[in-house]
């Protein structure tokens, strides 16, 4: 199945502190606490000219003009948040000074998603005349760092990888470290810009209410701009992870996985040490979010063969691990077996292996785009009348396991950097001996349901009301520590005629995202 996968503040100490709300550490009065000092951010455009190649097979480019915001005298730092889908993303710019941590909140409003601060950067576009060809804003995800840009920085980044472009995110974490820079890139969900083959001015430049608001001076940048047009192109792989990106700007690369995740080594042995009681083990707790991306297909396979007469109700799922402790599968075949046994692990805080559980099977799915092995009973997605009973089941009941999305990095021992954990994800190869397949605490594992036997097959449903519904751990083989959070309903409407379907989906609290 389709890893589904996803990118997108601060001014300086003047007329600051009245805007700020104090939670101190330390026994010094508010008074003698010494004062967070603010990160000096700037505007940067790393060469004077750019070139920018436009296939053939694509409706326009994507502007990746090489600006780049710089961070100075103290981290950029980030918590953004909302209570619930009822509730509005609540953005705090938090700034520290040894044990003083300090958190502005930021205008009410400005943030409708976890994608970056919208509208950060201006671009206009002006052709050798001197017309103006286009105007447009680019988001700024101060996760998309680009490296240090002096040698006595840090040397890697304390912020996670990338904005996260799920509709059901429920806590980030942004920032970048003092001395580095972060990449202004294009949206790659969105919409390419159609400018045709030719040469160019870009200016760029910090909205104003950006500059205002973290003490920026006004330096907009001059770029020459070289639009190519060039053959080819290129399909994803049936695992791409959200919009392809360039792994630079902190985003998944279309592999299937978080980029820069890596495998572990088979280990051949079956478990051994202390099993344990899985009762009282450190455990995940596995929530599944509604359903979203949804649409009605004629249910195309990856070579673009139709189901002539057939519709199917295609959808995006993500199970995501609230923790406090990751979950992790191990797979051990015997020689000659089809299927491996399937055994959960438990690790204590310090990521020591403390026991473990039977759980299930693995099994190895031949068919092209998938060729690894998936473990059972991980989801299941069922679609229920308007009386929220069972009509038609998906197909898709197996998966190999990946941290595509981060959900909720505010949560006890979320792990920021999933792939550089020894939990990472090994979906295997046919003839692996074992393979470990993980979900880190705070990340979700999305898969898209867009071919026959795993969307719906709506052909035959009359007009009127259902409910998508995702299951985590269907059929209870996983430890958790709660099962009460494992369902999510996703209210869709199908109306038109046959062969003209549509669907409409109603807002689930804050979040409009179809």
């Amino acid at each position: 199945m389709t890893k589904h996968h996803s990118n997108r503040l601060r001014r300086s100490a003047l007329g600051v502190t009245a805007a700020l709300t104090v939670a101190a550490a330390g026994a010094l009065p508010a008074s003698a606490a010494p004062q967070p000092t603010a990160p000096q951010l700037k505007l940067i455009a790393a060469s004077g000219s750019v070139t920018i190649d436009r296939w053939k097979d694509e409706p326009g480019v994507y502007l990746d003009l090489g600006a780049y915001i710089t961070v100075d005298k103290a981290p950029l730092e980030f918590r953004v948040t909302r209570k619930s889908y009822n509730d509005p993303v609540v953005a705090q710019q938090i700034l520290r000074q040894g044990g003083t941590r300090q958190a502005r909140t930021l205008p009410a409003g400005l943030l409708k998603d976890f994608s970056g601060l919208p509208g950060f950067l201006e671009v206009t576009l002006t052709n050798t005349a001197g017309t103006k060809v286009l105007s447009t804003s680019q988001s700024f995800c101060p996760n998309n760092t680009a490296g240090r840009v002096r040698p006595d920085a840090p040397a890697t980044s304390n912020w996670p990888d990338g904005c996260s472009g799920n509709p059901f995110t429920l806590g980030q974490v942004w920032g970048t470290e003092k001395g580095w820079a972060a990449r202004l890139a294009p949206d790659f969900d969105s919409a390419p810009v159609d400018v045709p083959a030719g040469e160019y001015t870009a200016k760029v430049s910090v909205a104003k209410k950006y500059r205002d608001l973290f003490g920026m001076t006004d330096q907009p940048q001059s770029i020459k701009v070289t639009v190519r047009e060039t053959d080819g192109g290129g399909e994803g792989s049936e695992h791409s992870a959200h919009a392809s990106q360039p792994a630079a700007d902190g985003r998944t690369t279309g592999t299937g996985h978080a980029s820069g995740s890596s495998a572990l080594k088979p280990n051949p042995h079956r478990p051994t040490g202390r099993r344990g009681n899985a009762a009282v083990m450190p455990r995940p707790d596995l929530r599944a979010v509604p359903a979203w991306g949804i649409a009605l297909t004629d249910g195309a396979d990856g070579h673009g063969v139709r189901d002539a007469g057939k519709e199917y109700l295609a959808f995006s799922a993500t199970v995501w691990n609230a923790g406090p402790a990751p979950l992790v599968v191990d797979g051990f075949r015997s020689p000659g077996q089809d299927k491996m046994d399937a055994y959960q692990y438990f690790f204590d805080a310090q990521g020591k292996q403390v026991g473990y559980t039977p759980t299930g099977t693995m099994e190895w799915d031949p068919r092209e785009g998938h060729q690894h092995w998936h473990f059972s009973d991980f989801a299941g997605y069922r679609l229920l009348g308007a009386d929220k009973k069972e009509i038609v089941r998906s197909g898709k009941e197996a998966f190999c396991l990946a941290d595509t999305d981060a959900i909720d990095y505010t949560v006890k021992n979320a792990n920021w950097h999933p792939e550089n954990t020894d939990l990472s994800t090994a979906c295997g190869e046919q003839n692996s001996v074992s393979v470990r397949e993980a979900l880190d605490v705070g990340n979700g594992d999305t898969y898209s349901q867009f071919r026959p036997g795993q969307s719906f097959d709506v052909t035959g449903l009359p007009n009127g009301t259902y409910y998508i519904q995702v299951v985590a751990n269907p059929d209870r083989k996983l430890k958790e520590t709660s099962l009460t959070n494992n369902v999510s309903l996703r209210k869709v409407i199908l109306g038109g005629t046959p062969g003209a379907r549509t669907v409409t989906v109603p807002a689930y609290g804050l979040v409009d995202a179809p």
